[in-house]
């Protein structure tokens, strides 16, 4: 049925499709819809407060394809790693609200032509595991919860007030508790180190000089100008005596942004920037540092999850498939594997190694697979004797048809199940690696080794090591709460 159709036989506006959730606040779907418009326009506030930084990211992302294609030396030259967040956070900014719209414009389509097409015994069981998920409130909560955790994970080059690696003048930004403002010179002197432009004037130079100077601005977060941290300052003619800790200084007003045409007025080369959870040793924003601090630590687990969730069922099916000496051998691997201390491996790993992040991730998902892989082997032990596979075995099918086609997805259930449980301590075996300085190496920030920092002075400085504690404590609960609501959907025997 179309939508204009169903509109006006159900007497909704149209604004209904326009505005994403509010069709669906109006069908009675209010938990569902009230996220959907929250989320739109939460996204979309962010669109609009930082719409230059994301204009630039996008500008400089198809500038790099173009210069990708006509120069890749060139390219490889200007571009960094650090320029692929930015990326990441303007396409997701951009994308997410389209995808919301599109996801509520279907939803209510569906709501109004009253689509649930089967009776209730009818359904599949994704549906009917789906349905039973949505009665566990608390599980839904969580899942709204990790959902806002990687937004910010996503997001953190626009959401985070500085960069985590800005060290400030610590003489006046040093350890200052939750909510501290202070005011800032803005200096006439530009950030970090301006990279020079090519002369030439074909195709390729011009992009390379489109791509450095975008760059420039999205490292400096659009904001060019450095800024002098005081404790207190005055105007006293053409110079300005400021305060930092025990040290008076003085700096000509002509030194500042804007300075030469200050006319006695409020200036407009002091700005007040705001800690809303404090700072380091170093005068570095814990909110940001935190903001950074999830994309390590959500990333590793969700990567070393589905690695070792990859692996362990390949290893289960196989081994309980096969059967035979392909499954004493296979199982005796995970004896012996299960039986070694995993952190006394990881360890090993480590100091024969280094550690870095990609060694981590490796390390955990090769030291965590083997309890998924027993739990697939007793699955597919008790499938294969089915009447379903001994047909499939009778008409010819390979043994890959049959694994991949009949016992894989009959084996997902606690799968899934073991994978949002595992998340969880994921995160907290990383945390505690970078805690002992064995995991994520400063000064790129993890929940772990900025808890670390913070360690020495945690009576005196709470705030360090507390708010970093907080979002470890909320994520792994809300991955145990939504692993508990995920095994009671699937469990028959749960959903009464």
């Amino acid at each position: 049925m179309p939508v204009k159709q169903l509109l006006r036989n159900t007497k909704l506006p149209l604004y209904d499709l326009l505005i994403p959730g509010l069709g669906l606040l109006r069908t009675k779907k209010k938990g569902l819809g009230l996220f959907v418009i929250v989320s739109f326009f939460s996204f979309l506030s962010l669109l609009l407060w930082r719409h230059e930084l994301v204009f630039i990211s996008l500008h400089s992302f198809f500038t790099s394809l173009s210069l990708l294609a006509v120069s890749p030396e060139s390219f490889r030259q200007v571009f960094t790693l650090e320029i692929l967040e930015f990326w990441i956070a303007s396409l997701y900014t951009v994308l997410a609200p389209l995808l919301l719209g599109v996801f509520s414009v279907r939803t209510l389509k569906k709501n109004l032509a009253g689509t649930q097409s089967h009776p209730e015994g009818e359904l599949s069981l994704r549906e009917i595991g789906w349905q039973s998920f949505k009665k566990h409130t608390i599980a839904i909560q969580a899942s709204v919860v990790v959902f806002v955790l990687y937004s910010m994970a996503f997001l953190a080059p626009f959401v985070s007030p500085f960069s985590p690696y800005e060290q400030q003048d610590f003489l006046v930004t040093a350890y200052k508790q939750p909510f501290t403002r202070i005011d800032a010179l803005v200096l006439d002197e530009r950030k970090g180190v301006t990279i020079p432009l090519r002369q030439g004037d074909n195709l390729r130079d011009r992009l390379t000089n489109i791509l450095i100077g975008d760059f420039q601005a999205l490292k400096n977060r659009n904001e060019p100008n450095k800024l002098r941290f005081v404790d207190s300052y005055r105007i006293d003619g053409d110079t300005v005596v400021y305060q930092q800790g025990p040290r008076q200084k003085t700096i000509p007003v002509a030194s500042l942004a804007g300075g030469k045409d200050y006319t006695g007025r409020q200036p407009g080369f002091v700005v007040t920037r705001s800690f809303l959870l404090g700072t380091d040793q170093y005068g570095r924003d814990i909110l940001s540092r935190v903001i950074y601090g999830s994309r390590i630590s959500l990333s590793i687990g969700f990567l070393v999850v589905l690695i070792s969730v990859t692996l362990g069922t390949i290893v289960g099916v196989t081994s309980g498939y096969f059967g035979g000496i392909v499954d004493n051998m296979l199982m005796r691997v995970v004896d012996v594997l299960i039986a070694f201390p995993a952190l006394f491996l990881i360890l090993i790993i480590i100091a024969t190694f280094g550690n870095s992040i990609f060694l981590i991730v490796i390390t955990l998902s090769f030291t965590g697979w083997m309890g998924v892989s027993r739990i697939v082997r007793s699955q597919v032990l008790s499938l294969k004797e089915q009447e379903f596979i001994l047909a499939a075995k009778s008409l010819g099918l390979s043994n890959l048809r049959i694994i991949f086609r009949h016992l894989v997805p009959n084996t997902l259930t606690p799968v899934i199940v073991a994978a949002t449980l595992r998340i969880g301590s994921i995160i907290l075996t990383e945390a505690g690696l970078s805690f002992l300085g064995l995991g994520v190496q400063p000064p790129t920030p993890s929940w772990g080794n900025i808890i670390n920092e913070g360690r020495d002075s945690l009576l005196n400085h709470w705030w360090i090591s507390t708010f970093p504690g907080i979002a470890i404590l909320t994520t792994v609960v809300c991955f145990n709460l939504i692993g508990d609501g995920v095994r009671d959907a699937l469990d028959p025997r749960m959903r009464g």
